[in-house]
């Protein structure tokens, strides 16, 4: 055997067996779900490209959010230990944090239940269980999201 053809025998060899040649460059990999006939034409338009795209920007921007709400309130305004049902009040009462922290909510759970809708679609194989599953979701999603919205908007530092 020559060095040229023992190095290219040797790359995907299992047992003397190649897996790999001219005709065959690389194993094909099953995609999760295959198309059947029964599987509609694709008419879900750019949605997935769309929400892919939103994963990718919201996660810059939460990086960014997230990294400068640590900083600032744990490193420039001492810590821990100063934050405390007056230190909230104090923060909301500026238009500036709450547009922070509503920014931030609605972007980490956006990002959180997009990521999730793609695992339930990956593998939850039953389409009832996809759909109850997202329904679940999205439910918790929106929940979330209004809850903090209300909460930032109407929080009342002077409750007793």
């Amino acid at each position: 055997m020559s060095s040229e053809t023992s190095s290219a025998a040797a790359i995907g060899d299992v047992e003397g067996v190649s897996l790999y040649d001219v005709d065959n460059p690389a194993p094909v990999i099953e995609p999760p779900r295959k198309r059947t006939g029964k599987t509609p034409k694709a008419s879900r338009g750019n949605f997935e490209m769309y929400a892919w795209l939103f994963m990718r920007l919201s996660g810059i921007l939460l990086t960014v959010l997230v990294i400068g709400h640590l900083l600032i309130q744990l490193v420039l305004d001492g810590g821990v230990s100063k934050i405390g049902f007056a230190f909230v009040a104090g923060r909301w009462a500026s238009p500036f944090w709450q547009a922070w922290d509503l920014i931030m909510l609605w972007l980490a759970m956006l990002h959180g239940g997009n990521g999730l809708r793609t695992v339930i679609n990956d593998y939850a194989e039953r389409d009832n269980t996809r759909f109850w599953l997202k329904m679940l979701l999205y439910t918790a999603t929106v929940f979330t999201v209004l809850l903090g919205t209300l909460v930032i908007f109407t929080f009342d530092p002077n409750i007793r």
